[in-house]
């Protein structure tokens, strides 16, 4: 399986917070923050379930450079992705920095991390459900 392929300019949905971006990131991207700043959520990013990259507080709504203000939907929220969903299905954190997966990606060494179920074919309900563990 691979990571779900979204178009950025299609994402939408209600803010639920705003930050500085600490990286590039771009619409549809999954954030944590680390160091006052929204960077790139990871499953398997920094060592341990504790890691502050394990931690996602929800999904980019644009782009952003690094040191530019970003909007994001938290849990709670649905999102428009832009990407083909399969409704009532979970779709989790990905290894790959911002990254949303099916559950058959999630692996060795990475926390899983519900971002959010489909509530529809185009539309997420965040949720930022953690198992707390890294597998």
């Amino acid at each position: 399986m691979a990571d779900l392929v979204i178009t950025a300019s299609s994402v939408s949905g209600t803010t639920g917070g705003t930050g500085t971006a600490g990286e590039a990131i771009t619409a549809g991207d999954v954030l944590a923050l680390s160091g006052g700043s929204l960077v790139l959520a990871d499953a398997n990013g920094g060592t341990g379930a504790a890691n502050a990259l394990r931690k996602p507080v929800g999904i980019a709504l644009n782009d952003a450079a690094a040191g530019q203000p970003v909007a994001y939907a938290t849990p709670g929220s649905m999102v428009t992705l832009g990407a083909v969903l399969t409704a009532g299905t979970a779709y989790y954190l990905s290894g790959t920095p911002g990254g949303i997966a099916p559950v058959a990606d999630v692996a060795a060494g990475m926390t899983p991390i519900v971002v959010g179920i489909a509530f529809s074919t185009s539309q997420l309900k965040i949720s930022m459900l953690s198992s707390g563990v890294e597998i």
